[in-house]
């Protein structure tokens, strides 16, 4: 995955997690595309200062991940649901009534298994 997309999905999952300080830094430069010098010069610290409260808010935000696995589990429950959103489309163009029967079932499948993992 892109890392800055990786680590939205890590903001918009764990930011809270992070203090005010840390959250405010990471999401100006995450979110917003602050550069490091400019946050620097708002924060008053150092360019590599930032650099490293990146770095560290990174490792925090992935260390949450290795736990609670949030970012997985929404991952895979929208694959379930694109897949079940495929058999429902196939369904309404399907005038086999035996095929009918299996996708039917296969989004009963799919549906636990989401119900399950929550």
């Amino acid at each position: 995955m892109e890392k800055l997309v990786r680590q939205n999905l890590l903001f918009d999952f764990y930011g809270e997690l992070l203090n005010e300080h840390q959250k405010q830094v990471y999401e100006e430069i995450i979110i917003n595309d602050l550069s490091y010098s400019e946050m620097a010069r708002l924060e008053g610290i150092s360019r590599q200062g930032v650099y490293d409260m990146i770095k560290r808010c990174d490792k925090i935000l992935e260390e949450y991940e290795n736990k609670l696995k949030l970012i997985e589990k929404f991952q895979n429950t929208k694959k379930m649901v694109g897949e079940i959103n495929r058999l429902a489309n196939e369904l309404k163009h399907d005038n086999d009534n035996i095929n009918l029967l299996d996708k039917i079932e296969e989004i009963e499948r799919i549906s636990n298994a989401i119900c399950e993992e929550y």
